[in-house]
């Protein structure tokens, strides 16, 4: 693993405390690592610990204005090591987050690697490259996946 000197950014990212870090900081963090070494971090605890970040503040950075009466269940399914999926729950003007798969059927299923996620989340991916490009899977609706961006501050780096 890497070690967590400043001049390494695997290690800033492994040395993180995510409550403190803002969304920006985050950005410029996945922004400056390269595909291989967000997947080389994207290990046991710390991949854990980076997803539970990410989607506990998609809360926070969701925008109710934007959604206006969308109703939807997004299942994201991320790839890695093991399968990590999440949920995002959209209606009503609110957005809930639940960690692991439910019965419900999702409106769309967004499947992606832990580096390509990454890359979304933090604003330094485009979804519809990544669509293009097959590092993005889509199933279900295509046009509300497509316009996911902007229901939620998206950082930019």
């Amino acid at each position: 693993m890497a070690d967590n000197s400043s001049g390494n950014p695997t290690g800033e990212l492994a040395a993180l405390d995510f409550a403190a870090v803002s969304p920006p900081e985050f950005a410029r963090i996945v922004k400056g690592l390269s595909a291989r070494q967000l997947g080389e971090v994207m290990h046991g605890e710390l991949r854990t610990r980076v997803l539970g970040e990410v989607f506990g503040r998609m809360r926070q950075q969701f925008r109710p204005d934007a959604a206006g009466q969308l109703r939807a269940l997004i299942r994201w399914k991320i790839t890695g090591d093991s399968d990590a999926v999440f949920e995002t729950s959209i209606a009503d003007g609110t957005c809930t987050i639940s960690e692991g798969r439910s019965d419900a059927e999702p409106r769309t299923t967004l499947v992606m690697g832990d580096a390509d996620f990454l890359k979304l989340v933090s604003g330094n991916g485009n979804p519809v490259t990544m669509f293009m490009m097959r590092k993005l899977r889509v199933a279900g609706d295509v046009g509300l996946a497509s316009g996911l961006t902007r229901y939620f501050d998206i950082p930019k780096a």
